[in-house]
């Protein structure tokens, strides 16, 4: 089950709208501290700008919602970014869109979608992840019980993970969580029931990088 979308990296985009410059930057953030550290930054490094618009969405419920409009008409920069975000199911990310104003207004919906947009290309720069809730159980086996694994096509999605060689392997499996029983009845079989459940199956906020 995905759980939300979030960036996989530090991205940047640049654009011009009528003369004006933007420069979006975005970054993966979990706390307001990061995301407050990182808005300074970008200000630092822009203090010459016309206007720094920042956004951020924190938190697997989407908790913490802020943004400014930076001397920007009311509405028209930093809170419709943020519900863009919101509206994507996009969060644990902070965006700052500098703009160098070029001398031409864009009026109040021009605005709206030029810091949106200059948005959505700072998020396809930085690259989106869905993170969904997985089901885990770390298994301890032999070597040919574990290629034979690796090398089975499963009728539903299941990763390996966190694998460590020494005597035997030892490794997580990771699928949907409605697929626990089924997965433990496959792998009973693939190895003669000689596959051990080294820890108590558990749920786990799970990435997946879109491809």
């Amino acid at each position: 089950m995905k759980l939300y979308s979030t960036v996989t990296g530090y991205g940047e985009a640049e654009q011009y709208i009528e003369k004006s410059r933007f420069i979006a930057y975005v970054k993966p953030a979990e706390t307001k501290e990061e995301a407050d550290a990182f808005i300074a930054e970008i200000k630092k490094k822009h203090k010459d700008a016309t206007h720094n618009v920042p956004a951020m969405v924190l938190g697997d419920k989407f908790q913490i919602q802020w943004a400014s409009d930076d001397g920007e008409p009311q509405g028209t920069s930093g809170a419709p970014m943020v519900q863009m975000l919101v509206s994507e199911g996009i969060t644990n990310v902070v965006v700052v869109v500098t703009r160098y104003f070029g001398g031409i207004k864009l009026g109040t919906g021009g605005l709206v979608r030029a810091y949106t947009n200059s948005a959505k290309l700072g998020l396809e720069a930085a690259g989106l992840c869905d993170v969904k809730e997985r089901l885990a159980v770390t298994y301890k086996i032999d070597y040919t019980a574990y290629n034979k694994i690796q090398n089975t096509t499963f009728p539903f999605d299941v990763k390996i993970d966190n694998v460590v060689y020494t005597d035997m392997v030892e490794c997580d499996l990771v699928c949907d969580p409605e697929e626990g029983d089924a997965l433990k009845e496959l792998i009973t079989g693939l190895t003669m029931g000689k596959g051990i459940i080294t820890g108590e199956q558990r749920k786990l906020d799970y990435v997946e990088i879109e491809k």
